[in-house]
C-alpha cells in the first residue's frame, strides 16, 4: 500500500505524492496534462522491489497550481522533482519520465549525473516535437490564457494530437478510463497548461548532452505514437548502449494500453540494476 505525503516548494507550492515499499529509490515522472495515478495500476508491483515514488507536478492533480505564467518552467519542474527525491530520502535513484516528463528528467540525468542511477525515457523527445508546429502551441495557449479551459479543450478535442487506435480501444474497454481523463483535465491549471505549452515547444535539443551519458538507459515509446517514434530511434542511437523497446499495439500511454508489454521492458532494466538501497 502506497503513503500520500506533501512537499512544499521554496515559491510556496504545495506538492502531493505517493510512495510505497522499500528498497532502491524509483522515482515515476508523468507527462503534460498526467497525474500521478498515471502509475497507480504498477505502483504496489513496482514497490515490491523499490522506493517507488511518484507525484503530481505543480498545476496537475492534487498539487497546488500557481495563477502566474512565470510559475511554470520545464526547469522548475526539475527543481520540483529533486525537491521530491530529497523529501522522500532518495540520494541516488532510478528515474522514469512519461512524455514532458522525460523532457523534465533528461536534464536532471546530464546536469546531475551523481544522482541517477539509471534512466527510462517513455514516449517522450529529445527536443522540440516532430510536427508540433510551434506557432499553434501559441495559439492554443494564448487560447487557454484568454478563453479558458473549456475553449481550449475544444481545440484540443479537434486536433486530436495524440489519438491514437490504441488510446481508443482502452476507453472502450478499460471501465471508468474516460472519467480517469475527465479528471485529470477537471484538475489542471489552464495557465499551467498555457505556460509548459510555450515551453514545450520553445526547448533546447539536447541530444548532444544525452551522448555523454553513462548510466544504463532504456527508452520505451508505443508503435502508434508516431511523433515520439523518431525521437525514440534517435535518442537510442545518441545514448551509449541504450536499449529501445518499441511497444506493440500501443500508443502514447502503454502503461495503460499494453500493460505486461510496458511493465516487462521496465523490469528487464530494474532486475539488471545492482539491488543496493539508494535511499538516505
Amino acid at each position: 500500500m502506497s503513503e500520500r505525503f506533501t512537499v512544499t516548494t521554496d515559491d510556496g507550492v504545495t506538492l502531493v505524492g505517493r510512495r510505497a515499499g522499500s528498497g532502491p529509490g524509483l522515482l515515476l515522472v508523468h507527462g503534460f496534462g498526467g497525474a500521478k495515478e498515471d502509475f497507480a495500476d504498477h505502483l504496489d508491483v513496482l514497490a515490491a522491489t523499490h522506493t517507488a515514488v511518484t507525484f503530481d507536478h505543480r498545476g496537475h492533480g492534487e498539487s497546488d497550481g500557481p495563477t502566474t505564467l512565470e510559475a511554470y518552467s520545464l526547469e522548475r519542474l526539475r527543481a520540483d522533482t529533486l525537491l521530491v527525491a530529497d523529501a522522500c530520502e532518495l540520494d541516488r535513484f532510478r528515474l522514469l519520465g512519461h512524455s514532458m516528463g522525460g523532457m523534465v528528467v533528461r536534464r536532471i540525468a546530464t546536469d546531475h549525473p551523481h544522482r541517477v542511477d539509471a534512466l527510462v525515457l517513455m514516449d517522450t523527445s529529445h527536443g522540440p516535437i516532430p510536427g508540433f508546429d510551434p506557432e499553434l502551441m501559441e495559439f492554443a495557449a494564448e487560447t487557454a490564457v484568454s478563453h479558458g479551459k473549456e475553449t481550449l479543450k475544444e481545440l484540443l478535442d479537434a486536433a486530436g494530437a495524440l489519438d491514437t487506435p490504441a488510446y481508443r480501444q482502452t476507453l472502450e474497454a478499460r471501465p471508468g478510463y474516460q472519467e480517469f481523463q475527465d479528471a485529470k483535465w477537471a484538475a489542471l491549471s489552464h495557465i499551467m497548461w498555457a505556460a509548459l505549452a510555450r515551453a514545450i515547444a520553445y526547448q533546447a535539443d539536447d541530444l548532444d548532452a544525452l551522448r555523454a551519458l553513462k548510466c544504463p538507459t532504456l527508452i520505451v515509446v508505443g508503435e502508434q505514437d508516431t511523433p515520439f517514434v523518431g525521437p525514440s530511434h534517435a535518442m537510442a542511437a545518441a545514448i551509449p548502449g541504450a536499449e529501445l523497446v518499441v511497444i506493440p499495439d500501443a500508443g502514447h500511454s502503454p502503461q495503460f494500453e499494453a500493460p505486461d508489454a510496458w511493465l516487462a521492458a521496465l523490469d528487464g532494466l530494474l532486475a539488471a540494476l545492482p539491488a543496493e538501497v539508494s535511499a538516505r
